[in-house]
């Protein structure tokens, strides 16, 4: 194990995004999710992560708000939910979620799936319209599958910035990752513990032990390793700081060899919506 990074700007980045971050699905409690983030900022995160459908849009503007960090050194992403989809209804609902969060501007804003009243041109057209006034820095796409994200790319006038996806040791997504390399597309990672299952996998577990940390810092420096950006939840102190840790955990390559073998396709997030 190595030292964690001492402050927020030696944290690897993706482009100007920071590979790690704080998730807040489910954080749905206003004074714990508040206070979360203020934890995690002042901590040193830079990364926030929050959707409309999670309701917590406004709890976590009040913790960005109540952390010793300026709001321009913060990269704040959220997502507009699936029924929100059609163009005037994105436009009208970020307006809504600048507003609970806050601040006038996102750094980046995800379609959160491509389904129900997602129309790609329809959708993308005001995704465009908020890049080109800058009311968010950046689009992203969220849940995409390889054609899903080509077909982004063809209609928007913008570059697609990312694409949100749940991977982590036993959904690790090759022939998405390869896709968004293609385009160049950064990956991001929801539920990159696996919902905790990562805690019972005895490879994980033996390469935790081998380093002296936790699994979910094995975990966390396995996606980075693979240039994937981590967004794990986290509520209390301890598992904030333990995953802010996880930079500082440098896996060997028979640490990595091991890990990808573990591919097992196992999905905590299957909707029926979802595209797949």
């Amino acid at each position: 194990m190595t030292t964690p990074p001492r402050t927020a700007s030696d944290v690897p980045h993706a482009k100007d995004m920071p590979m790690l971050g704080l998730g807040t699905w489910q954080n749905e409690d206003p004074e714990q999710c508040a206070e979360s983030v203020r934890t995690a900022l002042d901590m040193g995160y830079r990364h926030i992560d929050t959707a409309q459908a999670y309701g917590n849009e406004a709890a976590v503007g009040d913790g960005i708000e109540a952390a010793d960090v300026d709001r321009e050194d913060v990269f704040l992403a959220t997502k507009v939910w699936i029924d929100n989809l059609s163009h005037d209804d994105v436009l009208a609902t970020t307006e809504e979620s600048l507003e609970k969060l806050g601040v006038d501007y996102v750094d980046l804003l995800y379609v959160h799936w491509p389904s129900r009243t997602y129309d790609p041109a329809d959708t993308l057209a005001a995704f465009d319209a908020l890049a080109e006034d800058g009311t968010i820095e950046h689009v992203g796409v969220s849940n995409f599958e390889p054609e899903h994200v080509a077909e982004a790319e063809e209609i928007l006038a913008a570059d697609v910035f990312a694409n949100q996806v749940e991977c982590h040791p036993f959904l690790q997504q090759e022939e998405l990752r390869a896709a968004c390399d293609e385009h160049d597309v950064e990956l991001v990672a929801y539920s990159p513990l696996a919902r905790g299952s990562v805690f019972d996998e005895p490879v994980i577990s033996e390469i935790a032990g081998k380093h002296d940390v936790s699994e979910a810092q094995v975990s966390l420096a396995w996606l980075r390793e693979q240039g994937i950006t981590a967004i794990p939840k986290a509520t209390g102190h301890a598992h904030i700081e333990d995953n802010w840790l996880s930079l500082g955990v440098d896996l060997d390559d028979g640490d990595l060899e091991r890990i990808g073998r573990l591919d097992r396709s196992d999905r905590e997030v299957d909707p029926g919506f979802a595209p797949w």
